[in-house]
């Protein structure tokens, strides 16, 4: 049995099963973020769409495990296990950080295996060419918890609880070193997949401009979705955005 056919590997979770021949979407979490943060988008786009989460090192089930030192490192670790997947096209859908990640790891499909993704869906990021100087990884605790707190990414009761507080802060503390150390590669700077960017109208993460930016990261079509709502507009707004990754996703596949 292959990985694609059993669904479980460290890096690759598939949560809901799907149609025979349905468009695959790796998706990919944000900083903080696990594979679980996607099984709402699995069980609703199943069995239409195909759901793959990645699962990163220093969470959840893999919290004992070292947290990623970079950017490259997590695309270092997807693509080796993400291999068995090629055997049909391919989209990603990343968060945040996951967006960063989900540009990387198209660059590397792209020039190691010529598998060039259906759609690279980078949602609440800036174009990785839109610089800004962040430090939060180099704040205090209470810092990196206040910020989390900034862009209601975590749920106030696990803040409020000092032990999980405990157990996450690791891991959000090496994905902002990681995001925040972040430079483009020149390898990846443009690439031959179509980018649609997702982004909520009140993000203090992404300006509009910023957004827009995504369109001189690819040579193919571009598209650009305004949602009302902040850095996580994708939990208020996730049955439009459901909606939209659908109708994507479904459109390629039949024209395939």
């Amino acid at each position: 049995m292959t990985a694609a056919q059993a669904g479980v590997g460290r890096w690759i979770r598939r949560y809901q099963p799907a149609a025979t021949g349905a468009p695959r979407l790796l998706c990919l979490p944000h900083a903080g973020g696990s594979a679980s943060f996607f099984v709402p988008t699995a069980r609703s786009l199943a069995p239409d769409v195909e759901v793959l989460a990645a699962q990163y090192p220093g969470r959840q089930d893999r919290r004992f495990e070292p947290c990623a030192g970079s950017i490259a490192e997590l695309v270092d670790g997807l693509v080796e296990e993400l291999e068995p997947y090629l055997d049909q096209p391919l989209s990603i859908f990343g968060h945040s950080m996951g967006a960063v990640i989900g540009f990387e790891l198209a660059g590397r499909l792209e020039r190691e295996y010529d598998h060039s993704p259906e759609i690279l869906f980078v949602s609440g990021r800036r174009a990785p060419s839109c610089l800004r100087d962040e430090r939060v990884h180099v704040a205090g605790d209470d810092a990196i918890i206040a910020e989390v707190e900034r862009l209601s990414g975590t749920d106030s009761r696990i803040l409020g609880d000092e032990d999980m507080v405990r157990m996450v802060l690791p891991a959000l503390r090496a994905d902002y070193r990681a995001i925040e150390r972040y430079r483009m590669s020149s390898t990846t700077a443009g690439l031959r997949c179509p980018i649609a960017v997702l982004t909520g109208d009140a993000d203090p993460q992404v300006r509009l401009h910023e957004a827009e930016a995504w369109r001189g990261h690819t040579g193919g079509p571009f598209d650009l979705q305004l949602y009302p709502g902040g850095h996580f507009y994708l939990t208020s707004q996730a049955g439009a955005v459901l909606a939209y990754l659908r109708e994507r996703l479904t459109a390629r596949s039949d024209q395939r």
